[in-house]
């Protein structure tokens, strides 16, 4: 084994240098940019689309004469202003105060309009108060006139915390982290595909076999691969985090924090993209290894990224699912494990699922690179018997 590991850094290192020191790579680094840069520029463009997608929802803790005047009012008002002009009204019990409400763990809505149609009084969050004070003083002032139409003041009743628009964020984040993850994978695992046609045209994959276990070019390549994307997204990721300050006058405005913490969080999106890369690298390079030409490895490309797409789906849609067989199945599915993780990460503060993730999905790494190796040996060096009757025996050459 530490003969594969010392083979497997040698090769890395070789194909590492080889990529990252050249031209290309150059080419390669600064041609994501040019995406960066539009969607900084035309964010505030998408802001009030994206907002609009997401309205808040506000309790009504009121008797239900008067929660129908509301309801009656804000019908009206959405007809003349449009769906999404206005945040949605929903029933909630009275029998709580609305701090008591609002801390309640499954609780989905961001404020608690309480008091009277004449007398409203809204509780929430500062920043949730000063988005919603104003619409919600136009459905109670629209509820209590007859013919005209006179503002009705809306007090205000702060709170520290709200955990209805707490979990609405951290389901932001396990969202963004996501397609993140997912572009970020697809962008740079399908350099693998070619990655060993090349090397097969040119016969250097032999001399490499006659010297290195197999096994070890595999995990070299794949070790290699992943060290370069890491500097791409260094690099990616400081530029768009520059531009993001400069934009913002050179300050970072406040986030809520993930349920794991800042620091967990992006440890664990580390350590997951590393998974992603690493299952779809290793399945492209099994995959690749088979392949003799490069309209091959282009045939194969596009039904390996339409699964690598339905896998996706899948993750993103076990994320409206905590707990349920949805999310435990998307879990468990090696390939769809590093995408639902992230999203748990951002909601649930729990950290022992992750380490059986990532042992579940590092033991799935090491089988497909060790099919990828025996199909290779049988296939290409026209050597071994039955891949499967080889799958656990260590090899040296």
């Amino acid at each position: 084994m530490n003969e594969i590991l010392r083979a497997a850094l040698v090769i890395a290192r070789r194909d590492f240098t080889a990529v990252v020191l050249s031209r290309t790579f150059i080419l390669f680094l600064l041609g994501p940019l040019l995406p960066i840069v539009i969607g900084m520029v035309f964010a505030g463009f998408t802001e009030k689309i994206s907002s609009t997608d997401l309205r808040p929802s506000v309790g009504i803790a009121m008797p239900a004469s008067e929660a129908a005047r509301l309801e009656a009012a804000h019908a009206r008002l959405t007809d003349r202003m449009g769906p999404q002009a206005l945040p949605r009204l929903r029933r909630v019990e009275t029998t709580p105060s609305p701090r008591a409400l609002l801390a309640q763990p499954r609780s989905s809505v961001v404020a608690i309009l309480s008091g009277s149609v004449a007398h409203p009084v809204l509780t929430g969050k500062a920043e949730d108060l000063d988005r919603l004070q104003g619409d919600l003083s136009l459905i109670a002032s629209a509820a209590q006139a007859e013919r005209t139409l006179r503002l009705v003041q809306v007090q205000r009743q702060e709170v520290a915390t709200s955990l209805g628009a707490q979990s609405q964020a951290r389901l932001q984040i396990g969202r963004v982290a996501q397609i993140v993850m997912f572009f970020l994978t697809i962008l740079l695992a399908g350099m693998i595909l070619s990655n060993l046609v090349e090397e097969k045209t040119n016969k250097i994959i032999e001399i490499l076999a006659a010297a290195v276990p197999i096994d070890a070019i595999f995990l070299g390549k794949l070790m290699a691969m992943l060290a370069m994307s890491f500097v791409g997204i260094a690099f990616w990721g400081g530029t768009a985090f520059a531009i993001f300050l400069v934009l913002n006058g050179g300050a970072a405005s406040a986030m809520p924090a993930p349920a794991v913490g800042w620091p967990v969080f992006f440890l664990l999106a580390t350590v997951y993209f590393a998974m992603a890369y690493t299952l779809l690298g290793s399945l492209f390079l099994g995959i690749g290894a088979q392949a003799a030409t490069v309209r091959e490895v282009q045939t194969l490309n596009m039904p390996v990224t339409m699964g690598q797409m339905l896998i996706f789906f899948f993750a993103s849609y076990a994320v409206d699912h905590m707990g349920k067989a949805p999310e435990i199945a998307a879990a468990i599915f090696p390939f769809s494990s590093p995408f639902t993780m992230i999203a748990r990460a951002a909601q649930d503060g729990a950290i022992w699922p992750h380490l059986l993730a990532i042992v579940w999905q590092g033991a799935f790494v090491a089988i497909i690179i060790r099919v990828g190796v025996l199909l290779f040996r049988r296939h290409v060096m026209q050597s071994g018997g039955r891949w499967w009757k080889n799958l656990f025996r260590t090899t040296t050459g």
